[in-house]
């Protein structure tokens, strides 16, 4: 705000110093006294515009009228007294008062009086509008750190639940499951504090999320990963796909084949699709959130928040398969970057 401030004293400056050469460059030409005159002219100008813009900073919006019009018919009054003082002389034979005075109360006053109230609406507009604009993103800022303050317990609680089983069962992958959750949450509470982060950074992640669910299962990886584009080139906001995977895992059936459930992320020049597929456990339904569940809402907010107008979440369920496919155009590429520096003020 201070920066746009002097933004419009820099233009105020800029503005006088025009109109006092134009007006020296005029006067010049057929006045004698062009140099008196000009400065007549502009110091009558500067006491009617910034008196009156200094009224209309004080009083503009407020139930003050009678004080209002009160102190501009003294700005109107006392306008042209500078005028006169400056441009009379002892040997002028007409009366200041009936020559000078009313010349910058007829001319001067009103223009004057005009353009520093156009000048204090569009500052006010100006400014206003800025404010407007910096009180919702602090709104949208407020809302992405509560919805992401959301996932690290939600993927906390459902972790530890899955670990407290190994160690009660004295699996031996138990050390192994807690030095992995250890890393998850290295990433979820310091890299992921930054607005962006290369996909190929969250893709590791989620990779490193399957391996700990891994551990649950005997058998071959029961999630069939595919990933295709050059991923470090592109930056997205973190933990996007983490609630997508964990329903993943949740709503499928306990015993779990090997690729029963499928995730595909491919990067096609600025346009990321995410696609998964799971089977369903038959006794839950087409239910994709238990009572109290944050992830698909979740997912839904922060996508209308941090991409709006750029992406399209499909969800198709039946009583055997759910597939979640996600779409994010006009993706920045960054080729010769491996962070993002993005702002979100």
């Amino acid at each position: 705000m201070n920066r746009i401030k002097k933004v419009f004293t820099l233009i105020h400056i800029g503005l006088w110093t025009l109109l006092s050469l134009l007006l020296a460059l005029q006067l010049s030409q057929d006045n004698p006294d062009w140099l008196v005159a000009t400065a007549g002219v502009i110091l009558t100008s500067l006491y009617v515009f910034y008196s009156h813009f200094w009224l209309l900073t004080r009083y503009l919006g407020k139930n003050q009228k009678g004080a209002y019009f009160l102190r501009l018919t003294g700005i109107i009054l006392s306008g042209p007294f500078l005028y006169m003082l400056l441009n009379y002389r002892e040997q002028d034979n007409r009366d200041p008062f009936l020559g000078y005075y009313p010349v910058a109360l007829l001319s001067i006053v009103p223009i004057f009086l005009f353009l520093s109230w156009l000048a204090r609406i569009t500052e006010n507009l100006v400014l206003n509008t800025i404010r407007k604009e910096q009180l919702e993103k602090q709104a949208v800022q407020a809302e992405l750190y509560y919805l992401k303050s959301q996932i690290n317990p939600h993927f906390l609680f459902n972790t530890l639940n899955n670990i407290h089983t190994l160690v009660y069962k004295q699996a031996p992958a138990a050390p192994e499951a807690v030095m992995r959750l250890a890393s998850l949450m290295r990433y979820m509470i310091y890299e992921s504090n930054a607005p962006t982060v290369p996909l190929s950074r969250e893709m590791n992640y989620l990779q490193d999320y399957v391996s700990l669910q891994q551990l649950r299962y005997k058998k071959s990886p029961v999630v069939d990963l595919i990933v295709e584009g050059e991923l470090e080139f592109c930056h997205i906001a973190p933990l996007l796909f983490i609630h997508l995977i964990e329903n993943a895992y949740k709503h499928s059936p306990a015993r779990l084949e090997p690729g029963d459930i499928k995730v595909s992320v491919t990067l096609k020049e600025n346009t990321l699709t995410f696609r998964l597929q799971n089977p369903v456990e038959k006794n839950r339904g087409n239910k994709l959130e238990e009572t109290g569940g944050i992830g698909l809402p979740n997912v839904r907010k922060r996508l209308a928040l941090l991409y709006p107008g750029q992406h399209t979440l499909d969800i198709y369920s039946s009583d055997e398969v759910f597939i979640v496919t996600l779409t994010i155009h006009g993706l920045h590429l960054q080729v010769n970057e491996r962070e993002a520096n993005l702002l979100y003020n």
